[in-house]
């Protein structure tokens, strides 16, 4: 699905009393007309210590997540330092700043979208949400975090399922990753 536009995408992190958990849908759509059901957009790093997922064009994601690791594993697993660094060169690289696609990264400590503009974004609440459906997410996520003792899987499945109820551009597919 190289060049795939995903203008589906939903993606959801929340990291909660040192857990995290990230929740991504599996439509993929080309313009108006769903191409794949099943694609996975939430995937684990470095030594399974972080959690990554996208939202956008998915080659240019798939380079986004080599350079991501790259950085990883050059600042031994510190996302903070790997994520800023990731942004620095997104911003400043010619080739990578024609990349259309954004990432959340979060492990037990730190979460973060990034864009390509350069953001490092870390949510203040540890709810994190990028696509189509994130609107739908991150409010059904951030009302279920504060009005429940829900544990943070079910939270997510369940903000997943809401986003994908209103969102026509997000489907049930999931994948759910934890640490």
């Amino acid at each position: 699905m190289a060049g795939c536009v995903m203008h589906g995408t939903t993606v959801l992190a929340i990291k909660k009393n040192g857990k995290v958990v990230m929740a991504g849908d599996g439509q993929v759509t080309m313009g108006d007309t769903v191409v794949k059901h099943q694609a996975k957009k939430v995937r684990k790093m470095y030594h399974n210590r972080i959690l990554t997922g996208f939202a956008g064009s998915t080659a240019d994601a798939l380079t986004l997540f080599e350079k991501l690791e790259g950085r990883l594993e050059q600042y031994s697993g510190n996302l903070k330092r790997a994520a800023v660094e990731l942004s620095k060169d997104w911003r400043m690289d010619r080739a990578l700043r024609r990349l259309e696609a954004l990432l959340i990264a979060a492990d037990r400590e730190d979460c973060f979208i990034l864009s390509g503009t350069g953001d490092v974004i870390e949510p203040d609440d540890g709810l994190a949400a990028v696509g189509s459906g994130a609107p739908y997410a991150l409010a059904a996520a951030r009302a279920l975090s504060l009005h429940t003792d829900l544990p943070i899987r079910q939270i997510a499945e369940e903000a997943m399922n809401i986003a994908a109820s209103i969102c026509i551009y997000t489907n049930r597919e999931f994948t759910l990753e934890e640490l």
